[in-house]
């Protein structure tokens, strides 16, 4: 799998969170996220064997790369303890405790990289490779040090981010997108283990003269991939998810208001003005104003006698209260549409209560979009001797 794939991947992940993270900058889970997503793109994009050749090339250094890349993962673990703690905590936490993990995980992760440097320093690694570094030279004195630094460094890191992300998903509460952007990153973190049992034990075959240097140069590679693609997903999916969940819900209000808009439109002789700027939220609250503003007036001549015994109707078709008082309110508005032409100024109209009505156009919109059932009640309510009974 190339390793550009999950770079880019990570990389819109990062620009989805960026204007969060820039808003709210002293949030320090946010920068904990941007901070893990920007090293991880950074890991991906140095690990590809061309960059590794590229930087080779340019500092005239044979396999400089290794501690450089390796740096970029220590940093990765300790943006992932970091984040952990953020969520453990909360971010009203300020205790001693708090600050004290944070420095502990600052101090031992940077003192990890100096240790990678001073270690390939030391170490005597001339021939350049790009794919097996880490079997080729796992006997080689000092890198073998270094490459088991880094592969340590990381296991514990991802071992403790999977067992608090696992741990949070089994909790109540959770919201549904959050909470399947928990599963991707334990996913993804669990897949991190698997690379490191992967590295380790063709790194172990090669300590004890066997060769399994596939785990790491075939498998190891498309794991860590896989992994950062579902971790990436994780991120996104809590924001992504959201935003279009509340884009649909708004859509979806402005859709079904459309039949009592129609409705009112021919009421009010006009229509709302388009729009030639404005997203979903400014439309909806367009129509509901528009909606509101025809149905006031022509809501206090409604016949409350027409209402009740349609209610009554309703019940006795078998609709619950809820839908049987949306379908009231429709035939009712639907009779004082059709009756409007009569005078205005009916005895306590200017006193009568209108604020459930106007509060539930959604329920009565959508009541407008089954002229059959209100066909059906309205018949059952003009029904000869009709009375209106009295219901729980």
């Amino acid at each position: 799998m190339s390793f550009w794939i999950p770079a880019a991947v990570l990389t819109a992940a990062l620009l989805i969170k960026l204007p969060t993270i820039i808003r709210l900058w002293k949030d320090p889970m946010l920068r904990a996220v941007g901070g893990l997503l920007l090293l991880a793109c950074a890991v991906f994009v140095f690990v590809a064997p061309p960059t590794i050749h590229w930087t080779n090339h340019v500092t005239g250094v044979p396999n400089i790369s290794a501690p450089w890349v390796y740096s970029l993962l220590t940093a990765f673990c300790g943006s992932c303890l970091l984040l952990i703690i953020a969520w453990r905590n909360g971010l009203a936490d300020r205790s001693a405790a708090t600050r004290r993990a944070t420095r502990w995980v600052v101090t031992v992760y940077s003192g990890v990289i100096v240790a990678l440097w001073v270690l390939f320093a030391l170490a005597h690694a001339p021939e350049e490779r790009l794919r097996d570094l880490d079997t080729y030279y796992a006997n080689t004195p000092y890198m073998r040090e270094e490459i088991l630094l880094y592969l340590l460094a990381h296991s514990v890191a991802v071992l403790i981010t999977f067992r608090v992300i696992w741990n949070w998903v089994r909790t109540d509460g959770l919201d549904a997108w959050l909470r399947w952007g928990l599963k991707s990153l334990g996913a993804g973190y669990g897949c991190n283990v698997l690379f490191d049992a992967t590295k380790l034990t063709a790194v172990g075959a090669r300590w004890s003269g066997h060769d399994l240097d596939w785990l790491s140069t075939e498998l190891a590679p498309a794991v860590a991939c896989v992994s950062a693609i579902l971790i990436a997903v994780g991120f996104i999916v809590p924001h992504a998810g959201q935003y279009l969940h509340d884009r649909w819900r708004v859509r979806l209000a402005h859709h079904q208001l459309r039949p009592l808009y129609l409705l009112m439109r021919g009421v009010a002789g006009g229509a709302v003005a388009p729009l030639l700027r404005g997203g979903p939220e400014l439309r909806l609250t367009r129509r509901e104003t528009f909606i509101r503003d025809a149905l006031l007036p022509l809501a206090r001549r409604i016949d409350e006698g027409l209402r009740e015994r349609a209610y009554a109707a309703a019940l006795d078709l078998g609709h619950t209260p809820d839908k049987a008082r949306a379908l009231a309110a429709a035939v009712a508005v639907q009779d004082a549409v059709a009756a409007r032409g009569r005078a205005a100024d009916d005895d306590g109209a200017a006193d009568r209560d209108t604020t459930e009505l106007l509060k539930e156009i959604g329920a009565l919109s959508r009541a407008l979009r089954r002229p059959d059932r209100l066909q059906a009640v309205r018949a059952l309510a003009a029904a000869p001797g009709r009375s209106v009974p009295v219901h729980e």
